[in-house]
């Protein structure tokens, strides 16, 4: 009897606490809006079509960036890519959308009344990578010391997608797409294998900053000499349409022992 008094007390605060408790909403998306932003946009400067809205997602006049999933709430524009971004509505209406881009510029985009602008987003399928995905091959011989040793580099282009987000010309954030590459090494002398891996830019973790690496890919490996300490390779792992790149030694001796550094 006593446990069932201590538990009709303890449901009975549970319940008064609930009831003096104001649970806030969850800001609901306006749908009008979403509507009003269907069609294709244009630069009202440049006559240049930018963007397509369509259900939920914007496409965008350029084969190399993402489809993004958007959303309105409260005169802002979500869009939801690799990191969410967040653009102030300053109006809107059926034929205009003005906005401040990450920059804080303002951004007039008026609707297109020209329906061949459609054309331009049915030609693009899907958003396609920059690199080539090429398979490549390369076969050296090397003579030292009298002693013949045969190095082959193969370049496997991989499904593994690497993101990197950039900026149009009207200041907004989209994401290019590239594809990462898998490099095999193989060394060997005469008929006996010396080496042969895989690498991975994962492999470069203790030499490139993480940050770098997740937006970079392996570009390739260039056997560039061989000398007493054996058979040394230039690794290049790059951020896409970038100036930045990490070129790592690395270093594969006569035993098939593996050594890096940082150039």
């Amino acid at each position: 009897m006593r446990e069932l008094l201590i538990l009709l007390v303890s449901l009975s605060f549970l319940v008064s606490c609930k009831k003096g408790k104001t649970v806030e909403p969850l800001p609901q998306e306006d749908k009008a809006a979403k509507q009003m932003l269907q069609g294709v946009w244009i630069n009202e400067d440049e006559a240049a079509v930018v963007l397509r809205a369509k259900g939920d997602t914007i496409f965008f006049a350029d084969s190399t960036s993402q489809p993004v999933f958007f959303q309105i709430i409260r005169d802002t524009l979500f869009l939801h890519d690799a990191n969410e971004v967040r653009y102030p509505i300053l109006k809107q209406a059926s034929h205009l959308f003005i906005f401040k881009n990450q920059n804080g510029d303002v951004i007039r985009l008026v609707k297109s009344k020209d329906p061949n602008d459609v054309e331009v987003f049915e030609a693009i399928k899907r958003p396609v990578s920059l690199n080539q995905n090429q398979l490549i091959k390369r076969d050296t011989v090397i003579q030292r010391e009298g002693e013949r040793y045969h190095c082959y580099v193969q370049i496997n282009p991989t499904t593994y997608k690497v993101i990197k987000s950039v900026y149009t010309d009207d200041g907004v954030a989209v994401d290019n797409v590239y594809h990462d590459n898998i490099i095999h090494v193989s060394i060997f002398h005469g008929a006996s294998r010396i080496f042969s891996s895989d690498f991975r830019k994962q492999d470069f973790s203790n030499k490139v900053p993480k940050e770098i690496l997740r937006q970079s890919i392996l570009s390739d490996m260039i056997l560039q000499k061989v000398d007493a300490e054996g058979f040394q390779y230039i690794s290049s792992i790059c951020i896409p349409d970038s100036p930045t790149s990490y070129q790592v030694e690395v270093t594969i001796s006569y035993e098939g022992k593996l050594t890096m550094n940082v150039r």
